[in-house]
């Protein structure tokens, strides 16, 4: 079947028709450099990585992934430490890089930073003004939405909730409370470009037009993103970059993944209940987290829990002990076998994550119950090969199962504790709480039985 995406500019479920085949274009918003990113910010780069890995079967994809390493929260954490910017924006990066790697996420094919293309951002806002979109007002430059008639229709808001939701400043200098800055100026304390407007820096959206101009072209494929970045980030991109080209369509395709929650609320840092990923990587297993963030739906919130990472880390041990047990024990490699057609189909439905997650576990259920050692073979190679769409499996088994023994789990001493606080709450006839901690410790497989005279217990993997 052909892929279909949700269109987040259309709210529809549509064939994806690349306006250049074979030739696709595709540009993620990257994370700002300031501090280490938490698993939230990690989602939109494993859904991405998995559509992208999806697209290079078929077409030839281009596919960037921006940094900001110019921001004011980039400034104000580089005052705050006393040490310069680029060392700052140079420390989360190599952090960046490392947790995607963890999460297996490949790199993009192009990467460009906002501190590279101040010429190209300055040049742009210049055609801006030229053509009546935007105008300088005490020192800052700024898009003047009502030169934009369709300004809002991505996100669907009339502009009175777009003003409300986005808490613009109703600052002097604005014609209208929902012109947004292209360009500010920076005082001498503050990292600053000369300019026609004066000693400054650009503003959040008008980075991201430009560096998709510079990379990809006036029009492209695929923009992706968080469904946050919806408003005001992605209407503004549209509006700027439509206007800059003549009218030209910016986007053919507007992709949006949901957000991840802690219990009833979004995970956010202002909210101060976020699980940065290099935390969670010191108790987990990155590919049992890039599963655990596959498992919903990627338009659909994700609710994050503890069961949900062991529950995953479970489902890879299966999948992984059906490599093991066909004899495979190398790396992933290119050419072993087709994907199978369950899974490249799901994932074309508009990358129906969790029914390809489904048909990877009853091929390792036909595996299993395969006759021959051959056939379990075959069936191996195939598994793999679909799970490869996804970024998984693509370890040898030994590796594996030695990485998880090794990091992942309770100790004995820990299970031994555990074992005895069991043992004294059935004393105290406290039977909710005792059959609690067997369930944690059945999660981490690792089976409690009850023998004359006490409690023992054993790992059953």
């Amino acid at each position: 079947m052909a892929l279909k995406l949700h269109n987040t500019a259309t709210r529809t479920k549509e064939p994806f028709e690349p306006g250049n085949p074979p030739r696709v274009t595709m540009y993620v918003c990257g994370p700002t450099v300031y501090n280490y990113v938490h698993i939230g910010n990690g989602r939109p780069y494993v859904v991405f990585d998995v559509l992208a890995r999806l697209l290079r079967q078929r077409y030839e994809l281009v596919y960037a992934r921006n940094l900001t390493d110019v921001d004011d929260k980039i400034n104000a954490a580089a005052k705050e430490e006393g040490v310069e910017i680029g060392v700052l924006t140079a420390r989360y990066i190599a952090a960046f890089h490392e947790d995607m790697a963890a999460l297996g996420v490949r790199p993009p094919d192009v990467e460009p930073r906002v501190t590279e293309h101040i010429p190209q951002i300055v040049d742009f806002i210049e055609r801006l003004i030229a053509r009546g979109h935007a105008y300088e007002a005490e020192g800052h430059v700024l898009f003047a939405v009502d030169s934009f008639p369709e300004y809002g229709k991505l996100s669907g808001r009339s502009l009175d909730e777009m003003i409300a939701g986005a808490r613009v400043e109703v600052a002097p200098y604005k014609r209208d409370p929902a012109d947004f800055v292209l360009w500010k100026p920076s005082e001498p304390s503050i990292v600053g470009w000369d300019s026609p407007w004066g000693r400054g820096r650009p503003g959040w959206h008008i980075e991201c037009s430009t560096m998709a101009e510079t990379h990809l072209g006036e029009t492209i494929d695929i923009h992706g993103g968080g469904q946050d970045l919806v408003f005001p980030h992605h209407e503004n991109e549209r509006a700027q970059s439509t206007c800059a080209h003549g009218g030209a369509r910016f986007v053919r395709y507007w992709v949006h993944n949901g957000l991840v929650n802690m219990g009833t609320e979004k995970m956010s840092k202002s909210l101060g209940n976020v699980l940065r990923i290099r935390d969670l990587l010191a108790r987990h297993d990155g590919e049992a987290l890039r599963l655990a963030l596959l498992t919903a739906h990627y338009r659909q919130p994700l609710d994050w829990t503890a069961q949900l990472v062991e529950e995953s880390r479970q489902k890879l041990d299966r999948l992984y002990g059906v490599l093991r047990d066909a004899g495979i024990d190398g790396p992933a490699g290119d050419g072993e076998a087709d994907p199978p057609s369950a899974v490249v189909k799901a994932l074309e439905d508009d990358l129906n994550t969790p029914l390809a997650i489904a048909e990877l576990m009853a091929l390792a259920r036909t595996a299993n119950r395969a006759g021959t050692v051959g056939e379990k073979a075959e069936i191996a190679r195939q598994l793999r090969a679909g799970a490869g769409l996804l970024g998984l499996l693509e370890r040898s088994p030994s590796e594996w199962f030695a990485g998880r023994t090794a990091g992942e789990g309770p100790d004995d001493a820990e299970i031994d504790a555990l074992v005895a606080r069991r043992n004294q709450l059935r004393k105290e006839r406290k039977f909710a709480e005792a059959d609690a901690i067997r369930d944690e410790l059945a999660r981490a497989g690792i089976v409690i039985e009850d023998v004359a005279g006490g409690s023992r217990w054993r790992r059953t993997r």
